[in-house]
């Protein structure tokens, strides 16, 4: 195998060689001046810190109520799950499944596979399939849109408001809080080390 792999640019096409950098560093296209790839200080160490943070919320925010509703004595609870299965029983079909993939399925998958394929290189290993799971992950990054599905929840909180009292639940907020947990996952996570070690313990 060739000890440096291409790597085309994102805006010209243009072809170079993949050489190691220094931490915190990056390699430009010589054409076009764009970023081709960087070397991250402590990628694996940090972006395995927030999947693991990222699992912990994500199991919150399927776990407990989302939102509850008061409104004469009475309170109803709401789970994300249970939001799902109610736009789904209102016959909103095409928006129940694009909730339960942007929100539910993605993000879960995303958050595992991480893990399945980081955590065994932290310590030189390779799990089974890495490379097939690795690259599922990043073809699937696109789907996981859980800030729009928060939009959606805020704006709906404000109209609900004016007819009845609306009480934020816990998942509401670790939900909110995963947002941000995993894109700080993909800012940290730096795709060219991971496939480097990949192939070192291949």
């Amino acid at each position: 195998m060739n000890d440096h792999p291409l790597v085309a640019c994102h805006e010209c096409d243009l072809l170079h060689r993949i050489h190691s950098l220094p931490e915190g560093s990056a390699a430009k296209c010589t054409r076009c001046g764009s970023t081709l790839y960087t070397h991250k200080a402590d990628s694996l160490d940090r972006t395995i810190a927030f999947v693991i943070a990222g699992l912990i919320l994500f199991v919150l925010s399927n776990a407990y109520p989302l939102l509850i509703l008061k409104k004469e004595g009475l309170f109803q609870e709401a789970t994300l799950i249970q939001g799902v299965f109610e736009l789904y029983r209102q016959n909103m079909w095409g928006l129940s499944g694009l909730v339960f993939l942007t929100c539910i399925l993605v993000p879960g998958f995303q958050l595992t596979g991480l893990l399945y394929v980081l955590l065994p290189l932290k310590f030189n290993r390779v799990s089974w399939m890495s490379a097939h799971v690795f690259r599922l992950v990043r073809k699937l990054q696109p789907w996981g849109m859980m800030e729009v599905f928060m939009l959606g929840i805020l704006v709906s909180i404000v109209k609900l408001a004016k007819m009845a009292s609306i009480v934020p639940g816990l998942s509401l907020y670790s939900f909110g809080f995963l947002i941000f947990v995993l894109a700080g996952a993909v800012t940290f996570l730096d795709p060219h080390l991971v496939w480097d070690h990949l192939d070192k313990n291949r």
